[in-house]
């Protein structure tokens, strides 16, 4: 049985997208696999969706619902957990098979190279596989001086990287960034469609706009000089797939 987690909290995104998810799961696996979410609120969740209470973790106030939270699935024991398992944040378009991020360098720690940090061995979390009890120290550091990491790094996702010396990064064309691989470059993001390349299994979609919003071409803005550049064409393969 092949385990993949989510986690969902707050209310930024609804039990929809976590029932989306499990929906893409199920279309793009060959073997049998789970989809558990942690998550502070159950409701509307598919009952075929196994789900457990957030995992504890020591977080000051001003990160308590920041990506940070992501670092309690580094302690052991976690929930029923075991082996390899792939973590998928909520906000991810799976467009093609999930199996081989399973096949791929078992018992490590892999994660997509952050695209805005080319060759600076930093992972990005949006979709990572880890062996369940292994470098918990990630963590148990955390845990025990919370303020101690803040100081040293801006994200959950550098510090990861920095603890783990034998991380690897997934194949380049498996994971892409809506933002930051897709999306063409201003001034053509307003003419053009962001393209789905051949053999992409996973979009990313880091920061604004989600998948809901650029599936229409809505992308919203704080300021509304920002309309300048920030623009999405609406985006027909995330109807395709998000689903």
């Amino acid at each position: 049985m092949q385990t993949i987690v989510c986690m969902k909290w707050g209310t930024r995104y609804p039990a929809d997208y976590v029932n989306r998810l499990w929906s893409m799961v199920k279309r793009n696996t060959q073997r049998p696999t789970r989809l558990v979410c942690f998550t502070d609120d159950t409701s509307g969740i598919s009952e075929e969706v196994a789900v457990h209470p957030l995992p504890p973790i020591t977080l000051p106030e001003r990160v308590m619902w920041l990506p940070w939270r992501k670092l309690s699935m580094w302690q052991a024991p976690l929930a029923d957990l075991d082996g390899d398992v792939l973590y998928l944040d909520l906000d991810v378009v799976v467009t093609g098979g999930l199996d081989v991020f399973f096949d791929y360098r078992p018992g490590q720690f892999c994660a997509a190279e952050n695209w805005t940090q080319p060759g600076s061995r930093i992972g990005n979390t949006s979709i990572y596989r880890w062996h369940v009890g292994r470098h918990s120290e990630i963590f148990d550091r955390f845990n025990a001086d919370p303020e101690a990491v803040l100081r040293d790094y801006r994200i959950e996702q550098q510090y990861i990287s920095a603890l783990v010396d034998d991380m690897e990064f997934w194949p380049s064309d498996w994971c892409v960034s809506f933002k930051h691989t897709l999306l063409p470059k201003w001034p053509m993001n307003f003419f053009k469609v962001p393209p789905l390349p051949e053999g992409t299994r996973v979009v990313a979609f880091t920061g604004k706009p989600d998948p809901d919003e650029a599936e229409i071409g809505a992308w919203p803005v704080n300021a509304p000089w920002k309309r300048l550049y920030k623009h999405v064409r609406p985006t027909p393969w995330i109807t395709k797939h998000w689903r």
